[in-house]
C-alpha cells in the first residue's frame, strides 16, 4: 500500500517520516477493507431484502449480531493504530531532544497572511519584543535595543534549516488560528494566540535542487510553507518556503545575513 501511496505523497525528509508514512498507509489499509466490505454488505442486502421477495415489511428485522461483531472489530482495529502508532509518532516531534545543546531553536509567528521567522543570533538567544514596535517593517515587533535582539535575524515566509540537526520550532500566531504544515518534514501543528507550541523534529534530507526557491516557483515545485487550517479571506495565499541546506551551505546562510545587519550585528 505505503509502494502505491508514495507516487503522491511528498518525499519523506525528516527522522520521524517513516513512523508517519507507515501510520498512513495502515489508516488506508483499513479504510479499503471497510469501503470494500460494506459496499458488499450493501450489494447483498440490496438483494436480500428487495421488495420483490419481501413484500410485507418486517418489524423485527434482522436478528444477527454479526454487523455488531465487525463494529467492535474496527473499534479494535483503530485503537491499535492509535495507541500503537499514532501516539506514539506523536511523541517524537513533541519530546524535546536528548542534545538541546545542539539543537536549533526557531520561531515562527503566523498572521493573516503570512509567516514570521526569527532566529536567535551568535549568543542562542531570542532577543525581546514589544508589541509597541509592531509594524509593516517588524512585524515581530522585535526590540533591536535589546542587547539580545541585536543579531537576531528575521524573514518572512522563508524558513532555512540544516540537515542532520535536531530542530525545534516555537509556534505562535498574531491573530487566528493558522496550521504550520511542512509536507515533506511531515510536520503539522496548530498555531494559537496566546500560546508557544514547540515542534521538534530533525531534517535528514536536504531540498533538491528542482524544489529550492525562488529557481522552484516558475515550475511549482517548491517546498512550501502551507497553512492548512482556513483562516480567512487570504488563506490561499499564505505560503511561505523552506529549505533545508547542508551544514555548510546553512552556516553561508547565516553569515550572509549577519552581514546584513550591518555594524549593529
Amino acid at each position: 500500500m505505503l509502494n502505491f501511496l508514495n507516487k503522491w505523497l511528498p518525499p519523506n525528509g525528516s527522522a520521524h517520516g517513516p513512523q508517519i508514512d507507515q501510520l498512513i498507509g495502515l489508516m488506508h489499509w483499513l479504510m479499503a477493507v471497510l469501503f470494500v466490505g460494506w459496499s458488499l454488505y450493501f450489494i447483498y442486502v440490496l438483494f436480500r431484502f428487495r421488495a420483490s421477495k419481501n413484500p410485507q415489511a418486517s418489524y423485527t428485522g434482522s436478528k444477527s449480531h454479526f454487523s455488531s461483531y465487525i463494529e467492535i472489530g474496527v473499534v479494535v482495529v483503530e485503537a491499535i493504530l492509535l495507541v500503537g502508532f499514532a501516539i506514539p509518532a506523536w511523541a517524537m516531534w513533541v519530546t524535546p531532544h536528548e542534545d538541546e545543546a545542539s539543537t536549533l531553536q526557531v520561531r515562527v509567528v503566523g498572521e493573516q497572511f503570512a509567516w514570521n521567522v526569527q532566529y536567535p543570533g551568535a549568543d542562542g538567544i531570542f532577543g525581546a519584543r514589544d508589541i509597541g514596535l509592531v509594524d509593516s517593517s517588524n512585524p515581530l515587533g522585535l526590540d533591536r535595543s535589546d542587547p539580545y535582539a541585536k543579531d537576531d535575524i528575521t524573514t518572512i515566509n522563508q524558513l532555512h534549516l540544516p540537515v542532520d540537526r535536531p530542530v525545534t520550532v516555537l509556534l505562535s500566531s498574531k491573530d487566528v488560528i493558522h496550521s504550520f504544515f511542512l509536507p515533506a518534514m511531515r510536520v503539522k501543528q496548530d498555531s494559537i494566540p496566546g500560546m508557544e507550541i514547540p515542534v521538534h523534529f530533525k531534517p535528514v534530507m536536504t531540498t533538491p535542487e528542482e524544489a529550492q526557491f525562488p529557481g522552484c516557483a516558475a515550475n511549482k515545485t517548491c517546498w512550501e510553507i502551507a497553512c492548512a487550517q482556513l483562516c480567512g479571506l487570504g488563506h490561499y495565499r499564505m505560503r511561505g518556503f523552506y529549505q533545508i541546506h547542508s551544514p555548510e551551505s546553512f552556516d553561508a546562510w547565516m553569515a550572509d545575513q549577519v552581514a546584513k545587519l550591518g555594524p549593529a550585528g
